[in-house]
């Protein structure tokens, strides 16, 4: 997380991309993700592909509660994300979680020469 919060508000998105948009779903998300991480109630954002299902993508956000979550999801700013991303999407799902424990890991391996 950007910010430490062990108990930070969590919401994980799997997400079904049309086939042949990954591309314009992948930059289309950076300019979604690049507008969320204005909201000083987000920690952080990531964007991963799956590497065992065709077409599948995770969007995680760690907020620092779940009312900032709900306050931010009834946005007229996150209408227009959803807007921004529907184009590429055929599916969705999403889980909501609390995080109830971290460690950090070892950063010094994480720049690959």
């Amino acid at each position: 997380m950007s910010r430490q919060n062990s108990n930070a508000f969590r919401v994980m998105v799997r997400m079904q991309v049309e086939q042949g948009l990954e591309k314009d779903f992948e930059r289309a998300w950076q300019e979604v993700g690049d507008s969320v991480a204005r909201n000083p109630k987000n920690l952080g954002q990531w964007l991963s592909r799956s590497l065992t299902e065709e077409g599948i993508y995770y969007l995680i956000s760690d907020w620092v509660d779940e009312p900032s979550f709900r306050e931010f999801e009834k946005s007229d700013a996150h209408r227009v994300h959803r807007e921004q991303l529907n184009p590429y999407r055929s599916g969705k799902s999403m889980v909501p979680m609390q995080v109830v424990a971290q460690r950090a890991g070892n950063t010094e391996g994480a720049n690959h020469g």
